[in-house]
């Protein structure tokens, strides 16, 4: 995107003609790098008075060392703290005195900031987000990482080691990567690599992933762009580029035998959890992946809730999904048991469904609704300029074009019923799958049989811890 300005024609161009009918979307924006290597993306929206700014530091929790895990989502915490001129705990107070709540998130790829305003507070927005992202050192310290070190602590208790089923996500993904991968480890970090890291490592950390060179903003809403460039020229273009950063690579995790787990957790009932490793994001397949998710999970009408819900009544619910990630993606299927069932039970209609759609392609009609209810689903999210400003970043990261709205849309329109089996077969063959059963403590009779079981014990701690704890 270096150096590149895209022509604005209008502001917001969303033509979307009345279903059945294929809309046709337009999201115009313009995007420039300034020369600090930060690249801003502009789209005026004046549906409503109200602005949006999204700012994407591309690091995540995939960037983290062996033995340092929980890094960026600690920074997703400490970002909020203050910076040199923004006294601690006064972002959230600013914000809210022009309406606005700010936000943020961590991913395997990416750390995500986010917020909503009244159209007339652009200028302190940017002050603020460009204040934490040159200077944030200026206000940090080994008392203020401490205090959010053990927040993270607190909320991966209160998330994975005292939630039911908070620890499955985590167990899954040991299994389903080699220890060396860079997705092998949770977002939130093990507890012993929290506690072990220095000051100075997270200083490193900063200085390497959060600089203008490795970031992206959009801003979304009632802005007059000449004015918005102004602005964001002003508040980060004096911030210093950082040192390049060196492309993160790894092959994709290659299962070839099926690995089953069974999990005792202090649950009611049992639930069964089926991962495959899958298409990465925006790549051939990642679209017929999600199309399929919806048509065995999809709604009442969909294949594995008619089967496990409403014939045999033998779950409370189904879910799937497939998540696109940089390097690969993973394709999930989740069932709780309906008291006095068993998962082997579950486990053997959703292979049955699964056989059944990898064997023969859905209807032309079963797929259509599909198609139609993403399409929905996707327009409605054009309508709030918070979601919008997520969707341009998170294109710029995949794809390199912010407005590959239009394109996207498209991957979903040129689907077929043949192509959702063919992604079937290709991709969910049950020797690759990871099978983990979640049970009561002690009742391993209702997991899938020929179940390995997992130690639950220390699972808060690194592998490497628990191998010199055992």
């Amino acid at each position: 995107m270096s150096g590149t300005t895209r022509a604005v024609s209008s502001a917001l161009a969303v033509l979307a003609l009345a279903l059945p009918a294929r809309a046709q979307v337009s999201v115009e924006a313009e995007t420039f790098e300034l020369p600090n290597g930060l690249t801003v993306i502009l789209h005026r929206d004046t549906t409503t008075p109200t602005i949006a700014t999204n700012t994407w530091y591309h690091v995540g929790s995939s960037h983290e060392r062996p033995g340092r895990t929980g890094f960026a989502h600690l920074f997703e915490h400490i970002m909020f703290e203050g910076s040199k001129n923004v006294p601690e705990g006064r972002i959230d107070e600013w914000f809210a005195e022009v309406g606005g709540a700010p936000n943020g998130s961590t991913s395997p790829d990416r750390t995500n900031y986010m917020q909503s305003f009244a159209s007339n507070a652009l200028d302190m927005a940017l002050f603020i987000e460009s204040d934490r992202m040159g200077w944030l050192l200026d206000a940090m310290s080994p008392a203020s990482v401490d205090g959010q070190r053990d927040v993270v602590k607190n909320e991966r208790r209160q998330s994975y080691d005292n939630r039911p089923y908070g620890l499955a996500s985590q167990v899954i993904t040991e299994a389903l990567y080699p220890s060396t991968h860079p997705y092998s480890w949770p977002v939130i970090g093990y507890m012993d690599h929290l506690s072990a890291a220095a000051y100075q490592d997270v200083v490193d950390f900063f200085r390497t992933y959060y600089a203008p060179n490795n970031a992206s903003i959009a801003i979304v809403g009632d802005i007059d762009l000449d004015e918005a460039k102004r602005l964001a020229t002003k508040w980060f273009g004096p911030i210093p580029r950082g040192e390049p950063v060196p492309p993160l690579e790894a092959t994709p995790p290659a299962v070839d035998a099926q690995q089953r787990l069974v999990l005792d957790d202090r649950v009611q009932l049992p639930r069964l959890y089926l991962t495959w490793v899958s298409p990465r994001a925006y790549a051939e397949d990642d679209a017929a992946m999600d199309a399929l998710a919806q048509l065995l999970t999809g709604g009442k009408n969909s294949r594995l809730y008619q089967r496990l819900v409403y014939e045999l009544q033998i779950a409370d619910d189904v879910s799937a999904f497939q998540r696109g990630m940089r390097l690969n993606g993973e394709f999930r299927i989740m069932a709780t048991a309906r008291a006095g069932h068993t998962l082997g039970e579950i486990y053997d209609v959703i292979m049955e469904e699964l056989a059944r759609v990898q064997n023969a392609n859905p209807d032309a009609r079963e797929l259509e609704r599909i198609i139609n209810q993403n399409e929905v689903a996707f327009l409605e999210r054009l309508e709030r300029v918070a979601t919008k400003a997520d969707m341009l970043n998170e294109y710029l990261f995949y794809t390199g074009d912010p407005e590959y709205f239009d394109e996207d849309l498209a991957r979903y329109r040129a689907l077929t019923p043949a192509a959702v089996s063919a992604a079937a077969r290709e991709w969910l063959r049950p020797e690759r799958a990871i099978v983990l059963s979640v049970v009561p403590a002690g009742q391993h009779e209702l997991a899938v049989p020929q179940s390995t079981p997992v130690p639950n014990e220390n699972l808060e701690q690194s592998p490497t811890a628990r191998k010199g704890a055992a």
